[in-house]
């Protein structure tokens, strides 16, 4: 078949494209932005993309129409469609759907779905869990919100059939690994898209607020995470982080199926150690050592996650460690972009405040407690999330940043004052409102040996080839 997806650039609507067209369906796609990695992704799988949402689209006649949930009714200024194409589609009675809809539909059906929900963490645990399965030979399907760099593409099919049975009603199943996002599948339904897959194994990896442009409060989120939960078979799985009350309410609230947790000292899965070294113990008894290049408390978790969740399709906990320890994990997570006389730049899709913090929290365990002579951390960030731009935790932002020597906060496109909600860091903070300004605060302040972290979901208008063209010319 032929579907046309609006919103084709985003990192999932641009995995299920992959998906469709490793289907052998005819796959075109259209986005108002379009920025690497997916756009690289798209083009090297000979995927048209057309910039905009005309509705001249309309006359490509395909089978569906795939919408994304930047699709909305929403109009501009001067009262015209801001998505020409959709109200074409509407108007003409043309076919469409969801893009989490069309993926339960002819993707994941029959299939051993294993999904990753969690506000943090998701698409580095889903990398690992994928990556833990591949290396034990089940030849796993998945779908990332990333480009796990131990596959090199965000999504695949995967085997047909599990290479090796494994336990349960679905002991020959294909596996399916799939990044479980809470945000909401279309405007059209406003279900959190992790509705639609109903997994056997749900990774439930922590839950904090977050998504204020949708949800009023983190009970609402809570609710729609047992959903999720109620979605889950019998012989199914929940792996929930032992260490989150929100994720013991929604346990509270009544679950069905086997529960295996893990964080906490008497988990069914914990760890003992350093988070770059350390022990894998299961109900106390230590089966496992993970020894690897990642930082961070937050990983050391994400690993226990995607350990709890390949037992449950019978992979060791010993098999899942000596995979992680050739873990990579994903491109625009403390992805190193360059060096320049001994200054690192990182690339990091980190922009919840509590990611902010653990992202730097886990390269200061790695370079030293400040002031010891090892270099320091520039965080270099843009609110630039839904969430973010509201403002409505830009009072977490002292505590985010914290754990950096300097903060550097690009202020474009904000209704909230930066520099206020950043006066608690005196002199360590600094705010711009365009990109070379940012760039010459940045310039001004760096030392040789520092370590410079840029952190946002988006493209952050290339800073990093920027800082490094600039740092070369020092």
């Amino acid at each position: 078949m032929h579907i046309h997806i609006l919103g084709i650039c985003g990192t999932f609507m641009g995995g299920l494209a992959a998906l469709a067209r490793e289907a052998g369906h005819r796959v075109t796609g259209c986005d108002a932005g379009v920025y690497p990695p997916m756009s690289d992704q798209l083009r090297a799988l000979g995927i048209e993309l057309i910039e905009g949402y005309g509705a001249d689209q309309l006359a490509l006649k395909p089978d569906m129409f795939v919408v994304g949930n930047v699709v909305s009714r929403a109009r501009l200024a001067d009262g015209t469609p801001k998505f020409p194409l959709m109200e074409a589609i509407l108007d003409a009675g043309a076919p469409y759907t969801s893009g989490p809809q069309w993926l339960a539909e002819h993707v994941l059906q029959g299939r051993h779905v294993l999904a990753v929900a969690g506000t943090h963490g998701k698409t580095t645990t889903t990398s690992m869990l994928a990556w833990i399965l591949e290396c034990a030979g089940l030849a796993p399907g998945f779908l990332v919100g990333g480009v796990p760099m131990n596959f090199g593409v965000s999504a695949r099919l995967g085997a047909p059939v599990r290479p090796l049975a494994g336990p349960g009603p679905l002991a020959t199943a294909p596996l399916f690994v799939i990044e479980a996002d809470e945000y909401d599948t279309a405007f059209f339904d406003k279900r959190s898209k992790f509705v639609h897959y109903r997994p056997r194994t749900a990774v439930l990896n922590n839950l904090e607020f977050d998504h204020a442009d949708i949800f009023d409060d983190l009970g609402q989120i809570e609710r729609q995470f047992h959903h999720l939960v109620r979605t889950v078979p019998p012989s199914g799985r929940v792996v929930v982080n032992g260490l989150e009350e929100s994720l013991a309410r929604v346990l509270h609230a009544g679950c069905w199926s086997g529960v295996a947790n893990f964080g906490t000292a008497v988990s069914d899965f914990g760890a003992q150690g350093e988070p770059h070294d350390f022990e894998v113990l299961q109900r106390g008894r230590t089966v496992a050592r993970v020894q690897w290049t990642l930082t961070g408390v937050h990983n050391q978790l994400n690993a226990l996650a995607a350990i709890a969740a390949a037992e449950h399709v019978g992979v060791t906990p010993a098999q899942a460690a000596e995979a992680l320890a050739r873990f990579e994990n994903v491109k625009r997570r403390m992805e190193l972009r360059g060096m320049v006389r001994g200054i690192a730049v990182y690339d990091d899709f980190a922009h919840h405040p509590t990611a902010l913090r653990t992202t730097l929290d886990g390269l200061r365990r790695r370079v030293g407690p400040k002031g010891e002579g090892r270099g320091r951390i520039l965080a270099v960030f843009e609110p630039r999330s839904n969430t973010m731009k509201l403002g409505t935790m830009k009072a977490q932002l002292p505590w985010a940043l914290e754990p950096a020597d300097l903060a550097f906060c690009h202020t474009a496109g904000l209704d909230w004052d930066a520099a206020a909600a950043l006066a608690p860091m005196g002199a360590r903070a600094q705010t711009a409102g365009d990109l070379p300004t940012l760039v010459g605060q940045i310039r001004a302040a760096v030392q040789p040996g520092d370590h410079i972290v840029c952190m946002s979901n988006g493209s952050f208008g290339g800073v990093h080839a920027q800082l490094l063209a600039e740092l070369s010319k020092q």
